[in-house]
């Protein structure tokens, strides 16, 4: 049986390299790492015109949207916060749109830290803008425990009180529709969320990337071969 294929959306950034100092589609190698160790096949998602999400979701078994900028607060109706970074506007378009595709086509999703962030604005929530304590430093990731809500998706996967890598400054504040949240950090922070089956989305704010427990991304790739 082929590997499921399964995009990863990346970042758009000016970047040296060699002799070269140029706009270049990147993608942390922990990403397909996770992909490839979970039985994936992993393929980037650079921005496109958000016109062409469905016919990229058409062709892939699995979505992963990956970690990296705030996202817009204007998506979302607020204004920006001073702390909140500035837009990456191509990005949210394009997330947004793919979100969008895969959720209509049922193909399986998962949202990394920004990505289960995208996933509550794509339906129709709201974010908290700044908060302290979820991140070690400027460039160091930290970690914290999380614990499942009993009953949902993620608490089957890892139905014990769990450490994760974490590094984000920005969470979930209203719930958008019909999503569920089936993790927190201890201080209350949602740390995950989910849509009710037969739907599998599901978005974890910390970088399972990061770190050794596969069960998340295996999950994603095992759903991917069940469709």
């Amino acid at each position: 049986m082929p590997k499921p294929l399964i995009g990863v959306t990346t970042y758009l950034n000016q970047a040296r390299w060699g002799v070269w100092d140029l706009p270049a589609a990147l993608l942390p190698a922990a990403y397909p790492r996770l992909v490839q160790a979970s039985g994936g096949l992993a393929v980037m998602l650079p921005p496109d015109d958000p016109s062409a999400a469905a016919e990229a979701v058409a062709r892939l078994d699995g979505l992963v949207v990956a970690g990296g900028a705030d996202v817009e607060p204007a998506r979302y109706g607020a204004e920006p916060d001073a702390r909140t970074g500035p837009p990456a506007r191509d990005r949210d378009s394009w997330e947004l749109a793919l979100i969008d595709a895969a959720l209509a086509a049922g193909t399986p999703l998962l949202g990394i830290c920004r990505g289960m962030q995208l996933l509550n604005v794509a339906l129709g929530g709201t974010l908290v803008q700044h908060l302290d304590g979820h991140t070690e430093a400027v460039g160091v990731m930290g970690r914290h425990p999380v614990s499942p809500v009993p009953g949902t998706r993620y608490a089957a996967l890892a139905p014990e009180r769990t450490e994760v890598p974490t590094y984000h400054h920005q969470c979930v504040d209203v719930l958008g529709k019909d999503l569920l949240a089936s993790a927190h950090a201890d201080d209350g922070t949602i740390e995950a969320i989910e849509l009710p089956s037969p739907t599998w989305a599901l978005g974890v704010q910390w970088h399972p990337e990061m770190g050794e427990d596969l069960r998340v991304m295996r999950a994603l790739v095992a759903e991917a071969v069940r469709r």
